[in-house]
């Protein structure tokens, strides 16, 4: 009897040890400067613990209220980020900006038009939304089930721009910039010109190995990285990892794409075909995160893209 009643409170503390790992989240609050932060996710793959959000959210402070910069992935997502914001402010989340199409970046939406936010967004970035809503649903909906999807629903910008959008809210300048497809159709980056802080959404990624699919450009990619790049910001909050240097962004992000597309064209010149695309050799990259799960694929996108440039 002793032995069953030990092993029961055994179970008990197994379970409830692996259920307040469930619960937990892991996105880090970043303070960059007096009232701008980065939260950031988690730099491996999407998870039921991060509720499909693996990625780097912004923050901004104002008199008049606060700017979020991406709106996480469901509607329990977007409650962790506000938890978050609630804790360095009481000022509410006034406008929320959708960097691109992905549904970490997005399908938050819903949860702060609730709390009375205004959502803006790239034209093309809404587009991007509309055309993959179901499939992001039913991705999101395999990792996290039914629950975890609990009251997410699609909710798109009340207001859209095309190349640039000016804004100001309690004194804090903010432009929006739209610099071409990148890692998503409508990928844009949000500049703070005072502060010379660039939030890069998916144009950025640093730590782990960005991940290219049929809706990047690698080659327009490298365009709208260096508009950026251009404004030389004193800080970089990547759409993915920590704030880090330009120098930094660089290295994880454009220089990667170069080597893939400079890699790739020559294999292609001696006659490589996409069947042997994913053995190219990549390790000066290895030191990324996901390097060894993303490298083949990315290989193979680039191919395909080449191939009709």
């Amino acid at each position: 009897m002793k032995r069953v009643t030990l092993l029961f409170i055994s179970l008990f503390i197994v379970q409830s040890t692996v259920s307040a790992k469930k619960a937990k989240s892991d996105l880090e609050l970043v303070k960059i400067t007096k009232n701008i932060y980065a939260i950031v996710g988690s730099l491996g793959s999407r998870s039921r613990q991060n509720l499909g959000s693996n990625s780097t959210f912004g923050v901004v402070v104002t008199s008049k209220g606060v700017v979020l910069i991406d709106s996480g992935a469901t509607y329990e997502g977007a409650a962790r980020i506000h938890k978050i914001i609630k804790s360095i402010t009481k000022q509410p989340v006034k406008i929320v900006i959708n960097s691109g199409g992905q549904d970490h970046r997005w399908l938050g939406n819903d949860y702060f038009k609730r709390q009375g936010a205004k959502i803006i967004a790239n034209q093309r970035a809404v587009a991007d939304q509309k055309q993959r809503v179901q499939n992001q649903f039913f991705r999101l909906g395999n990792l996290l089930g039914k629950e975890g999807l609990k009251r997410t629903r699609a909710s798109y910008a009340d207001q859209t721009f095309d190349k640039t959008l000016d804004l100001n809210l309690g004194g804090t300048s903010f432009k929006l910039i739209y610099a071409g497809q990148a890692h998503t159709p409508g990928d844009s980056f949000v500049w703070l010109p005072v502060q010379k802080i660039v939030f890069t959404g998916d144009i950025a990624y640093t730590e782990r190995m960005l991940s290219i699919h049929d809706s990047s450009r690698s080659k327009t990619w490298l365009s709208a990285f260096e508009a950026f790049a251009a404004l030389k910001p004193k800080m970089v909050i990547p759409g993915h990892g920590h704030p880090t240097s330009l120098a930094k962004a660089k290295k994880d992000t454009y220089d990667y794409l170069s080597f893939l597309r400079k890699r790739i064209s020559e294999f292609m010149q001696v006659g490589g075909g996409i069947e042997d695309i994913g053995k190219l050799e990549q390790t000066q990259f290895s030191y990324l995160k996901n390097f060894k799960i993303l490298k083949g694929r990315n290989a193979q996108q680039v191919y395909q893209e080449l191939e009709f440039e």
